[in-house]
């Protein structure tokens, strides 16, 4: 059951919306790292059906998700965080979508008032992935 299957339910948030829809589409396991902007997204996983795999570096995860991927056919999953963790999975990006290998990537980014300020841990994360991946779009 998700959140939104409750009446009574608090107004659902970003993460919790984002998770659900992981869950709806049968996601079973997310290889992620956390970060500051990704947290609010990591909350949701709490008593998830989700197993959420915890890795040493964001490049780890996108591997770990791309092995995942070709080992049991179903789409590997990257949880990261703004910045450093985007750029640190460009290489697993460029490898999967080389290889075919279905991959989804979600990030973090800082806060919409903040984009396009050069604000701490804010990169060009679209620009940057548009070229190794078959999709890329920032929800704003």
């Amino acid at each position: 059951a998700t959140l939104a299957d409750e009446p009574d339910a608090a107004p659902m948030l970003g993460g919790r919306i984002l998770h659900d829809a992981l869950v709806e589409n049968g996601v079973k396991h997310v290889f992620g790292y956390s970060g500051g902007a990704n947290l609010p997204v990591l909350d949701a996983f709490h008593a998830s059906p989700i197993n959420f795999v915890m890795n040493r570096s964001e490049q780890c995860c996108g591997h770990a998700a791309e092995g995942y991927a070709k080992a049991s056919g179903k789409t590997g999953v990257i949880l990261t965080t703004s910045g450093p963790g985007l750029t640190n999975i460009i290489t697993p990006l460029q490898d999967a979508k080389g290889d075919s290998v279905p991959m989804v990537a979600l990030s973090g980014q800082v806060p919409t008032a903040a984009v396009g300020t050069d604000a701490f841990q804010e990169c060009a994360s679209t620009d940057l992935t548009r070229p190794c991946c078959k999709w890329s779009y920032q929800i704003r």
